[in-house]
């Protein structure tokens, strides 16, 4: 493992029993809180979309902690940044998708005018678990018609076999 990620990995934190008793909570906020270790973590990730992937215009950042990272990827490729969210909080026509959790449904969704049909997508986040919202958040980029290149997190749960759910290229830096 490289300095740089070792340093991002080393400031990870993990929360036993939260949100509830049997989880151990992966809490990434320590690594905002280091400017050093905050533009390392954002030019690995950006150095890996550039290794694989031929091009892309859009970064998406999911909800919600896709956002902390996706803008500062977006801005340093110089690409764009679209949100997805969570049923109810963006304005104007959206598009969405229902998904599954282990507690029951959620809806993402996407300003219906964000993507356009063919751009290609990378969707970004900071933890694949069970592989639901990435699944969805997939799903709901194909439905604007985005072409879906990669799947990019920080930390991977690999025990929980989210990746197991998706069907378009995955990366995760980290894995527990």
């Amino acid at each position: 493992m490289s300095d740089r990620l070792e340093t991002v990995k080393s400031l990870i934190a993990a929360h036993p029993d939260f949100p509830k008793p049997g989880i151990l909570f992966r809490d990434v906020f320590p690594v905002l809180r280091n400017a050093k270790a905050l533009r390392m973590l954002i030019d690995l990730l950006c150095e890996h979309i550039k290794s694989t992937v031929a091009s892309a215009d859009i970064i998406v950042g999911l909800e919600s902690r896709g956002f902390l990272f996706g803008p500062m990827v977006a801005e340093q490729l110089g690409i764009a940044f679209v949100p997805v969210r969570k049923a109810g909080k963006l304005p104007g026509k959206t598009v969405s998708v229902s998904y599954t959790l282990e507690y029951g449904t959620d809806k993402f969704e996407a300003q219906e005018d964000s993507v356009k049909k063919g751009q290609k997508v990378i969707i970004l986040d900071d933890l694949l678990a069970t592989g639901g919202t990435m699944k969805a958040a997939i799903e709901l980029m194909e439905k604007l018609g985005a072409v879906v290149e990669l799947c990019l997190v920080v930390i991977e749960l690999d025990d929980l076999k989210g990746r197991n759910k998706l069907n378009r290229p995955f990366y995760s830096l980290i894995h527990y």
